[in-house]
């Protein structure tokens, strides 16, 4: 499986012979690069923001989710989870989506802005991969989300949702997320691969470089 970043919250989720999922997608408003040549079949909004649902720009989309419910795609699962937020501002939607790409999973929190309760956590399963907002705003602040990391213990967590040159909404910076989970040597890379045979056992952080 690959997992690739195009900033924000948009990731693309491939893996050989099963259907591509793209997560939140963007469009110029927020500031960032806007993806040229992204691709997929399913195409997953967390909640209905130009930061989160700017679909026209995947192209060879079939299926669009945007709700809560269990979806089975080309081979793959799909649940949609209800994690709607309440903050200051007040109450507002928002789904978390986990891919079940059997052996591997990967889950999407959205724009989660708190902590979830153990029952919810528990009804996830085994996450191999999580993608966490950490920069605030509407989303988790950095202690809030390694919280959650602790909570769900999943293999890789992979930062989203954070400051970013050239992003119009002001968030905060990935190094507050890293010093709360205590890393002091950053993995980076411009795509994740990850296999089934080679998880690692204690959970690894990766910054993934934003593509275009």
């Amino acid at each position: 499986m690959d997992i690739t970043w195009y900033g924000h919250s948009c990731f693309r989720i491939t893996e050989r012979g099963r259907v591509t999922a793209v997560t939140d997608p963007f469009g110029a408003d927020i500031g960032l690069p806007v993806p040229q040549r992204l691709k997929g079949d399913i195409v997953t909004v967390s909640h209905d923001a130009v930061g989160h649902n700017h679909i026209d720009i995947v192209r060879g989309r079939q299926y669009v989710l945007s709700g809560p419910g269990e979806y089975e795609i080309g081979g793959i699962f799909v649940t949609g989870i209800a994690m709607h937020n309440i903050t200051e501002d007040g109450a507002y939607p928002n789904v978390a989506y986990l891919f079940d790409y059997t052996p591997l999973t990967v889950l999407h929190l959205g724009d989660l802005a708190h902590v979830p309760g153990q029952s919810t956590i528990e009804a996830l399963g085994e996450v191999n991969v999580v993608l966490v907002p950490v920069g605030g705003g509407r989303g988790l602040r950095a202690s809030q989300a390694a919280e959650v990391i602790s909570l769900i213990e999943p293999n890789y967590i992979i930062p989203m949702h954070y400051q970013l040159p050239g992003l119009a909404i002001e968030l905060e910076p990935v190094e507050k997320f890293l010093k709360a989970m205590g890393v002091s040597k950053v993995q980076e890379a411009e795509t994740l691969r990850v296999t089934a045979s080679s998880l690692p056992e204690q959970p690894q952080v990766i910054l993934l470089t934003p593509q275009e």
